[in-house]
């Protein structure tokens, strides 16, 4: 069996990330969702507790994707997970450059244990991200084409409160 991991913030998760855990999922055995913490990103609009719930709801139909939530390096995640690899979505050249740098010290971290994996988001996600999820949701505008359905509706329960 073929487990890899998916590791990052999520906050939110968009459909950007579900395009790469869709392929993902067509290639390996099982994907282990991993919510992080990303300590460059302080600017978190959801807990890690509730991205966790999000993601794990979403995904509760299928078999072969799991969540988790990982603390630490992620080639550390992989390895405690008995996973074979790590899955990043890449969306521009500026991913390629920073995936291929980030697959050269997990490799080196984890004795060549731990390899990366790109997946090439399908281009109506290429320009895609939690950030601008977030930014455009706080100018008010519609994030319906960005987000799962239960994506927006949690991000409106938050702004409610």
């Amino acid at each position: 069996m073929t487990r890899v991991l998916y590791p990052g913030s999520f906050d939110p998760i968009t459909l950007g990330h579900m395009n790469i855990i869709k392929q993902a999922a067509f290639l390996f055995d099982e994907v282990l969702i991993a919510i992080m913490k990303n300590p460059n990103k302080s600017n978190h609009f959801f807990t890690m507790e509730e991205r966790y719930e999000i993601v794990k709801e979403i995904y509760e139909y299928l078999d072969n994707i799991n969540v988790i939530m990982g603390e630490g390096a992620s080639v550390d995640v992989a390895l405690n997970n008995d996973c074979k690899a790590i899955v990043r979505g890449i969306r521009s050249g500026k991913d390629y450059g920073y995936e291929v740098e980030m697959n050269q010290m997990n490799l080196d971290i984890s004795n060549g244990r731990i390899r990366t994996v790109p997946l090439f988001a399908d281009s109506n996600y290429q320009f895609l991200s939690s950030s601008m999820v977030k930014e455009v949701y706080g100018l008010d505008k519609d994030i319906s084409k960005y987000v799962h359905p239960l994506v927006k509706q949690k991000m409106l329960e938050k702004k409610i409160r």
